[in-house]
């Protein structure tokens, strides 16, 4: 057995070793997310995007590919034992949850719409999990110049200043915003909530990109966010949101045995004030 004095140290050791490792993989994704920006920016100022689409109705562009082919060749080649989830090439990797090797999951540019109609409202995002948490995200509008940055524990950052979400605990008073999928479907109950919605709160905001729109309810732009969404839309902005103060949830139950770092359907983000009174507010349809 170690002496105690010696188990001491060991400790100590471990735990600056990690800070120390936590901090290079954050200026790595900070790194990452600002030479991916600079490639769909100077993308867009071509005459072609090369727009296709997924599925017959999600649009992906050649700037989403460059993007996504930029960000796992630095990953893959630098951290040779860390598996990746992107939107545009991921393998099956199953539940997030049970993976045992660090892993990273990336949006090259979440808001691809609007990227490819010339609003500067999209915006590359990084997630680091590790031990089954997300521990680093990062998300940089680089049309705007906009570096949204959190550690598990440290805080969240816009360009290296600290942002905290909304007081507001007024629904009335309260700006909201959402996003719809590409597939129509279930539809009618996301009107139903819009309806909701708009006759609770001051107003509405659906904007086209699910990161930027997380990020600005943790800097305090917006004060309450719900959607179904895809990991790699939300990981890295959800806990730039908790690192703001926000309360992170569902507004219907979960699944057994889901995650609800991972889980993707019907999100919920608002201040604590606000979250109960939003969660309410959204069972109404059910009712």
């Amino acid at each position: 057995m170690m002496p105690g004095s010696l188990h001491w140290r060991y400790n100590l050791y471990s735990f600056v070793a990690s800070i120390s490792a936590m901090k290079e993989f954050k200026q790595f994704a900070i790194n990452l997310a600002r030479e991916a920006g600079e490639l769909i920016v100077l993308e867009r100022d071509g005459s072609n995007l090369g727009r296709e689409f997924k599925d017959g109705n999600e649009m992906v562009t050649k700037a989403d590919l460059k993007a996504d082919r930029l960000i796992r060749k630095a990953i893959t080649e630098s951290f040779t034992d860390h598996l990746l989830i992107s939107e545009e090439s991921s393998p099956d990797l199953g539940r997030i949850e049970d993976l045992e090797q660090p892993l990273w999951i990336v949006d090259p540019i979440d808001g691809t719409v609007n990227y490819a109609h010339g609003h500067e409202h999209s915006a590359v995002s990084i997630a680091f999990v590790e031990n089954g948490q997300v521990q680093i995200g990062v998300v940089f509008n680089p049309f705007t110049e906009e570096l949204f940055v959190a550690e598990k524990g440290g805080g969240a950052f816009l360009n290296q200043q600290p942002i905290q979400v909304a007081q507001e605990t007024d629904l009335s008073r309260a700006i909201i915003a959402t996003g719809f999928p590409y597939e129509k479907s279930a539809i009618a109950d996301m009107i139903k909530r819009i309806d909701v919605i708009l006759h609770h709160c001051a107003d509405i905001r659906r904007i086209g990109s699910a990161a930027l729109d997380i990020c600005w309810l943790a800097c305090g732009r917006l004060d309450g966010y719900y959607e179904s969404l895809s990991v790699w839309d939300f990981a890295a902005a959800r806990l730039i949101a908790l690192e703001a103060g926000a309360e992170c949830g569902h507004f219907s139950p979960l699944p057994e045995g889901a995650d609800p770092q991972f889980y993707d359907r019907d999100i919920l983000m608002a201040n604590a004030a606000l979250y109960p009174k939003l969660h309410a507010l959204l069972q109404l349809i059910d009712s």
